[in-house]
């Protein structure tokens, strides 16, 4: 499997390094120095590319899935921050006959968390005493915020039937690889989830496995189908 990396930081090396046990070999890296105005996406240096792993910026993710669901190439998209192109993306993919997979967060455990936190949403939406919060923390140099694996988890919340208020906050300092939190309280007691990413190898890792997932294939999905069907 012959991969992309768009967006060659501290995520990219990291999957470049991982990705010879997932069957798959790097043969380009595209980051601001060859690809800072979309120069670095052309038809010859994708030749033979199977999937392209997109870890960029907010800036930058629409425009790079535009291009390389232009050359037939499919996309796996970590990036986070853009979703305000959703629907247009999910066009592209259509009209292209690409494949395409999308999470804010691409940690196993992290879609586990998504739906402990809907199911506790579903338990107490008929109970008003409950009042709800959502939390993050993550490194300094996390461009967006509130993260895109926060604002998912109030989505799956609110799908679940919470439709009371959700308090949102986000912290960005020192070098924390993400803490996530979602939160009830009562009068009575208080009920409180958290996830904490030791370092960015689960996300790396379900990087990889989303790609051998997805080559080949067609169609718009998201990392939970890839893992839960």
């Amino acid at each position: 499997m012959k991969l992309a990396l768009v967006g060659y930081g501290k995520m990219g090396r990291m999957i470049e390094s991982l990705a010879p046990e997932y069957g798959g070999c790097v043969t380009l890296r595209l980051d601001e120095h060859n690809n800072a105005g979309y120069e670095g996406i052309t038809r010859e240096n994708f030749a033979g590319v199977d999937v392209a792993i997109d870890f960029s910026t907010p800036a930058a993710a629409a425009e790079n899935i535009s291009r390389i669901a232009a050359l037939g190439v499919n996309i796996v998209v970590g990036t986070t921050g853009w979703l305000e192109h959703l629907e247009e993306i999910r066009q592209t993919v259509a009209r292209t006959g690409i494949g395409l997979v999308w999470s804010p967060n691409y940690s196993i455990g992290v879609q586990i968390f998504f739906r402990l936190a809907a199911e506790a949403a579903r338990l107490l939406a008929p109970h008003p005493a409950y009042e709800a919060w959502g939390y993050e923390i993550h490194h300094s140099a996390k461009k967006d915020a509130p993260s895109g694996t926060l604002l998912k988890l109030v989505e799956e919340m609110r799908r679940a039937g919470y439709d009371r208020r959700i308090d949102v906050a986000s912290n960005r300092a020192g070098t924390m690889a993400g803490t996530h939190e979602i939160g009830f309280d009562a009068a009575a007691d208080t009920i409180t989830l958290r996830h904490t990413a030791r370092n960015r190898e689960g996300f790396a890792r379900g990087a990889l496995h989303a790609a051998r997932w997805v080559a080949g294939k067609q169609g718009f999905y998201e990392f939970s189908q890839v893992l839960f069907g």
